[in-house]
């Protein structure tokens, strides 16, 4: 864990190299290994991604489908408080997600010229779903609920299989929800290759959602620059999460907050930016006598590595550093959190207040949980409804209102120097009508 460091101490490039992130590994081996498998998966197809399953996840299988028997026994396994939990969720990421339905704009630009945005469900998503040491059916709800809204045609869920071939119950009760029933057992690179490529089992989709380990995003990257009208959701990068506090904010909480981020994964980042230097502290010691009690100590202890502990003068100035970092996730704890939030520009998600654990939007407050990292909440949403369509838009003219436009239109074209883009006016307004 790493001390204390005053900000106004700092110079610009110091503060700068404060805040940076644990670096993302630009290896060649990866990428030439990621590059090998996308390969592999277009030349051998489903052959390929059986061999490749049973090297990398020690699961021998004769069908890479889930049947829908076997996604019934799944829900029939799960205690009934399990699938509450699942369906209380699920009620709320619809809740929030149904709100955001896109409704057309039109508007009548001048006389008889009609202009219309208008937005169409994205055909097929694919939804990739980690299987590490626990299952993540939070993310399911988080992909296949906007998924379901949106109305997308195929929605595909790929995943892992344990050494028995399965996927986790409680990721195939999610998906059951979200009225996925194209699920397949396959993880890593080559999912993601199937995904965009297609197999004679696995169809290919649109675009494809959700996190994985590095070769899961290096084969996203590579795929999305390689296969035409491939689409991922956003840049991926380590975890993290920053918290905002003055002196009235809780020791054991904003521990507890930190915490909660540090057990992601060794290269997520903690960041404590507060006020007063007293709460500091009593954080630092939460944080160790919290830590001694996780299932998970080894991995958030490795995290903390990255952690920053920043003292600053005042709001306004951490405010600034908020700013300039741009969090995934940014939890406040002042006396005043409201009124800082349109002072707040970049962060993924904010979560405010003393009762307001990043956890809730994790899994059930109803917002989503996928979100952009790396600092590049200055330039990239959250993961809504819209992520699941396209807009596009629609124009109807009227010979008048043609006629009316066409000077304007006449001048600009001949500004261009583009003839054609001329006559295809003026040809129309040469005869009466």
């Amino acid at each position: 864990m790493q001390s204390t460091t005053r900000w106004s101490d700092l110079t610009v490039q110091s503060q700068a190299e404060l805040l940076l992130r644990p670096a993302i590994a630009n290896n060649k081996v990866l990428s030439e290994q990621v590059a090998s498998i996308i390969d592999q998966v277009a030349e051998g197809g489903d052959n390929t991604l059986l061999s490749l399953t049973e090297k990398f996840d020690g699961a021998k299988l004769a069908s890479l489908q889930i049947t829908t028997e076997q996604i019934e026994n799944a829900v029939n396994s799960l205690s009934s408080q399990r699938l509450a939990a699942l369906e209380k969720a699920y009620c709320q990421i619809k809740a929030f997600h149904q709100a955001q339905t896109f409704q057309d704009v039109r508007v009548e630009t001048s006389p008889g010229v009609v202009c219309t945005l208008k937005s169409e469900a994205i055909e097929s998503v694919g939804l990739y779903i980690p299987a590490g040491t626990a299952p993540l059916p939070s993310t399911v709800l988080m992909l296949g609920v906007p998924a379901q809204i949106a109305g997308c045609d195929r929605k595909v869920l790929v995943s892992p299989p344990d050494q028995n071939g399965n996927i986790a119950n409680e990721v195939l009760a999610a998906a059951q929800l979200c009225g996925i029933d194209e699920i397949y057992a396959v993880g890593g690179a080559q999912a993601i290759a199937a995904l965009a490529l297609g197999t004679d089992t696995i169809k290919p989709v649109n675009k494809v959602f959700g996190p994985g380990n590095s070769y899961v995003t290096e084969a996203k990257k590579q795929l999305s620059q390689q296969v035409p009208g491939f689409a991922i959701d956003m840049p991926a990068g380590p975890s993290e999460v920053m918290v905002i506090a003055d002196e009235t904010a809780t020791s054991a909480f904003v521990a507890a907050d930190l915490l909660s981020q540090a057990e992601h994964g060794v290269d997520s980042q903690v960041v404590l930016v507060a006020t007063n230097s007293d709460l500091i502290e009593q954080v630092q010691k939460e944080v160790i006598e919290q830590l001694a009690q996780l299932s998970r100590k080894e991995i958030a202890q490795a995290s903390l590595e990255h952690s920053r502990f920043i003292l600053v003068e005042n709001i306004a100035e951490a405010v600034d550093v908020s700013n300039q970092y741009a969090p995934e996730h940014l939890i406040v704890q002042t006396k005043n959190p409201n009124g800082l939030v349109g002072k707040l520009r970049n962060a993924g998600s904010i979560f405010l207040g003393d009762y307001t654990p990043e956890s809730a939007g994790d899994y059930a407050s109803g917002t989503n949980h996928v979100l952009p990292t790396y600092g590049y909440s200055k330039v990239v949403s959250s993961l809504s409804l819209a992520d699941f369509s396209r807009r596009y838009t629609v124009q109807e003219i009227t010979r008048q209102g043609l006629a009316n436009l066409a000077p304007c239109l006449i001048e600009l074209t001949d500004a261009e120097g583009l003839d054609a883009h001329q006559r295809a006016v003026t040809i129309r307004l040469e005869n009466e009508a």
